[in-house]
């Protein structure tokens, strides 16, 4: 790492980098809240509109698996701001849409280059002392986090005072903005040597001699479905008597989650001086007892924004542990090691907002607390594995 480049002094652009993850991560959230307005405007089955979820989801895990390893091959420098006017297009074709197949397809290209954010992080980590990595990534995740819950907040604060549509228009411009002034402000890091198609053979190798990077990604993966069955059932819950809550009220609702997603920098600290075993274990029983709440969160809004705040908290510390790990594994291979990672993780929460439209249409708010629970009990699962292999191999080095 070259002293010069070190960002972690730089505050004005950490900020800036931070605000990029949160509008690229909270482009694939808008519709959350939307739901509801989407489907009347469009005169179609809520169960249809609240696919955009899981599009916005599984199209975000393609770009993490086939844009992201460009990271380690391109000019990071003109390759984010790249991604980011590609997004902000996907965007406007959202607000300009005029049925819902022309919504899913703006939802897909925003959703494929808003990995942005994804190449961003890695290039922090490869710009700081490795003592710094999980706080300067944790700050990063701070602002991708607040991002997302921001950005359910807003849409559905713009769509009560103007139209649904006003929120993609305006992430749209914010987006492209931002994206070219970045293009004049990020650090130059020297390009690997390698081709596309040795980046995804390096990506199999990786997969194969780091156990560690497998195990953890599968735990964040069921950590993230458990959370992402939330996404696609906030609103058909909360709008739906006997709350019935107007779109903005869903997206404050969502708000308590940014105290979770604030804690990631003070997280990565802590996992910087060697506790993450600890947070692991914490974040793990946070995650799986917030189902508890939201489970009496059918009758009790207190109770479902106490669920809701616990497991941003949980996922956030599971999140956080993780990426410390995967980032000190192998140094010249971080934006493939987060390709890989970050895909599994995605996969889990397309997954988790599928099988939450699933369970509610078949077992209720009931059965899709009993599927984020199961979810939960497996991220622990994986957790336990990483832990017994890593006292394996401590043992087998002495």
């Amino acid at each position: 790492m070259n002293p010069a480049l070190d960002i972690s002094q730089n505050k004005p652009l950490l900020w800036l980098m931070a605000i990029a993850c949160g509008l690229c991560a909270g482009a694939n959230y808008y519709c959350q809240p939307l739901i509801a307005s989407i489907q009347q405007y469009y005169q179609v089955p809520e169960s249809e509109v609240a696919l955009t979820v899981t599009f916005a989801q599984v199209s975000y895990a393609l770009g993490l698996l086939f844009i992201v390893p460009l990271g380690d091959m391109l000019n990071k420098t003109k390759l984010i701001p790249a991604l980011m006017c590609g997004a902000a297009l996907g965007l406007m074709l959202c607000a300009t849409a005029v049925n819902l197949p022309m919504l899913w397809v703006g939802t897909i290209i925003a959703g494929l280059f808003s990995v942005a954010a994804q190449v961003l992080i890695p290039l922090a980590a490869m710009t700081v002392k490795p003592e710094k990595t999980g706080e300067v990534v944790g700050f990063l995740m701070s602002g991708l986090l607040v991002g997302i819950l921001l950005s359910t907040s807003i849409a559905g604060l713009l769509s009560d005072l103007i139209h649904w549509k006003a929120i993609y228009v305006a992430s749209s411009l914010a987006m492209f903005s931002l994206g070219l002034y970045l293009r004049g402000q990020l650090p130059t890091l020297p390009k690997f040597r390698i081709n596309y198609s040795s980046i995804f053979r390096s990506m199999g190798s990786l997969l194969a001699e780091e156990p560690r990077l497998v195990l953890r990604s599968w735990t964040g993966a069921f950590a993230f479905a458990s959370m992402s069955i939330l996404f696609s059932t906030i609103a058909l819950l909360l709008t739906q008597p006997p709350f019935n809550l107007a779109d903005v009220m869903v997206g404050i609702v969502t708000m308590v989650g940014v105290f979770g997603a604030l804690s990631t920098q003070v997280i990565g600290k802590w996992a910087d001086r060697g506790y993450i075993r600890l947070l692991t274990w914490i974040g793990c029983s946070i995650l799986a007892g917030s189902w508890l709440f939201l489970y009496f969160g059918k009758t009790s809004l207190i109770s479902y924004i106490l669920g809701y705040a616990l497991i941003n908290l949980g996922l956030a510390m599971v999140h956080s542990c993780n990426q410390n790990i995967i980032f000190r594994l192998r140094p010249d291979a971080k934006s493939r090691i987060n390709s890989i990672y970050m895909t599994l993780y995605f996969i889990g929460g397309a997954c988790g907002s599928a099988a939450g439209v699933y369970a509610w249409h078949h077992g209720g708010w009931s059965m899709s607390c009993l599927t984020g629970l199961g979810f939960a009990v497996a991220a622990s699962f994986f957790a336990l594995i990483d832990q017994l292999y890593q006292a394996r191999a401590a043992n087998a080095k002495s």
